[in-house]
């Protein structure tokens, strides 16, 4: 953590939440909130948009995970849960709500640090893999359109594949723009004629 973070603490207990607060200013200086619950928790989070959310729940319930993961906004940034106790049920939510980091046993004031550096990395890691993954889907959908395109060139004007795409790029060259634009329009008009 050698830069400083924006950190939204969820405790509901004076005392603990100042250890908490103790043991991250050890570790830097952190602009951090404390958040005495899970009400209003959407609209602060939104508010102070944090690199990171602790939560530091003792008993937590399967619907409770999901509320306070989907408040934390783990798909915008990095979410430690802490709890007491779990079973495999419960691990397997809060996964799939999105918590970066599941840390059974409780919040432990010397595993902070460590845990917000995981719980960082997994989330980058997280958001790299689903920024390759949209641009992948993207790629193929152009392809799928460019595919329909030099279909539909090829039916009306008799020619071949290559020339298809050919006609496509030179097409996008002469617009300033990409082939897969260029085949989208070609492929909404055929659709608006037949």
């Amino acid at each position: 953590m050698a830069n400083a973070l924006t950190i939204v603490i969820v405790e509901q207990d004076k005392d603990r939440a100042s250890a908490i607060v103790e043991s991250l200013r050890e570790t830097g200086e952190h602009d951090i909130h404390v958040l005495a619950g899970e009400s209003g928790l959407a609209r602060s989070v939104m508010r102070l948009e944090p690199d990171v959310v602790l939560i530091d729940v003792a008993d937590p319930s399967r619907d409770s995970i999901e509320q306070i993961a989907l408040a934390s906004g783990p798909m915008d940034r990095a979410v430690a849960l802490f709890v007491d106790h779990s079973d495999a049920q419960m691990t397997k939510t809060a996964i799939e709500a999105g918590v970066s980091a599941y840390v059974v046993d409780g919040l432990q004031f010397d595993r902070i640090k460590p845990v917000i550096d995981a719980a960082i990395a997994r989330f980058q890691l997280y958001q790299r893999m689903r920024t390759e993954l949209e641009t992948t889907k993207r790629a193929l959908e152009d392809r799928k359109i460019i595919d329909r395109a030099k279909g539909l060139l090829i039916k009306a004007r008799n020619i071949s594949e290559e020339e298809a795409y050919a006609l496509l790029r030179k097409t996008a060259m002469d617009q300033g723009k990409r082939v897969a634009e260029v085949s989208r329009a070609l492929v909404s008009a055929a659709d608006l004629l037949l």
